[in-house]
């Protein structure tokens, strides 16, 4: 079971990784880095990113 969660939390890890990578695109094209940091905190799929990391650590702990 906890090999499962620590899968889904490296998958969603991954995911909202990329959309972070992905949306760094927005800096070459003019937007500042503040903007920046509004715009992923209001993307949902960048949370995906922190409760990947959550779910990690709970599929790592003993």
């Amino acid at each position: 079971m906890r090999f499962m969660i620590f899968l889904t939390g490296y998958g969603f890890a991954v995911a909202g990784g990329v959309s972070f990578i992905m949306y760094f695109n927005f800096l070459a094209a003019g937007i500042t880095w503040t903007d920046y940091l509004s715009f992923t905190i209001s993307r949902p799929e960048c949370y995906l990113f922190f409760l990947g990391w959550i779910l990690i650590i709970l599929g790592l702990k003993e």
